[in-house]
């Protein structure tokens, strides 16, 4: 017999879940700041972004588990990104394929991997981020504009198409002269993006380790960089990324 705590998980599972998503979907998540604002306003912002997803990726629940994690990295029991020794093992609500983080938005590639679990970590996300900037800025409500969006992806073609919006034309809106001059110098902004911490290209090819994402499936089409860039380049160039996904973007 279930308890009443599993029972209370239970259906707040379902009454969180935005969509019937069944184990082995892939789900293009994204939302953006309140009023259109910007969700983060600096590289420390930025950081704590991304340890959100590397860390509250888990069933395993602890409070105030950044403290913990700073005291750990402060006395040189562990290394920023890394998983303490003294936690249980890894087990995660979502695989996350892919990730960019932007001034006033993000986007994120997922896969259900266990019932309930995009709307449980998305939950862990919103909640932990807007406690995190309404104490730093000494702000009430929320930072983001209402629940987030969340798109099924059904055919591999799209879940191509996804994965380069997110990596690649996303961040080349941050170079010098936006995405137009960034697909006119695509050599160039592709290797800015490379380099672009706060998305997930550069981990993708073991440019960094921030254990974060699990390429999953695409790992399996894109073991070289070349081949992923040759891709990019034609969804981008030729295929107008844009127009294609316009229902999975922002109005």
């Amino acid at each position: 017999m279930k308890s009443v705590g599993a029972k209370l998980l239970q259906l707040y599972i379902i009454f969180m879940r935005k969509e019937s998503f069944a184990t082995g979907d892939f789900i293009h998540v994204f939302n953006r700041g309140n009023r259109k604002m910007p969700i983060i306003h600096n590289d420390t912002d930025k950081w704590r972004f991304l340890k959100i997803l590397r860390f509250l990726n888990d069933q395993y629940s602890l409070s105030n588990i950044f403290r913990e994690i700073d005291i750990l990295v402060k006395n040189g029991k562990c290394r920023q990104f890394e998983r303490p020794n003294a936690w249980p093992q890894h087990k995660p609500l979502v695989k996350i394929l892919s990730f960019c983080l932007m001034p006033n938005h993000y986007h994120l590639l997922l896969k259900e991997i266990i019932d309930g679990g995009v709307s449980r970590f998305m939950h862990k996300l919103s909640t932990s981020f807007t406690n995190y900037s309404n104490i730093k800025y000494n702000e009430v409500g929320s930072v983001f504009q209402g629940s987030y969006k969340a798109k099924l992806i059904k055919t591999e073609r799209y879940l191509q198409y996804v994965d380069v919006y997110i990596q690649v034309f996303n961040p080349f809106e941050l170079y010098a002269g936006g995405s137009e001059k960034a697909t006119k110098e695509f050599d160039k902004a592709f290797d800015f993006t490379l380099e672009y911490p706060f998305c997930s290209l550069g981990e993708s090819f073991c440019k960094r380790k921030l254990n974060i994402i699990d390429r999953d499936i695409l790992s399996d089409g894109f073991e070289e960089l070349q081949g992923y860039k040759d891709l990019a380049r034609e969804l981008i160039i030729y295929h107008n990324i844009r127009k294609t996904l316009k229902e999975y973007t922002f109005d």
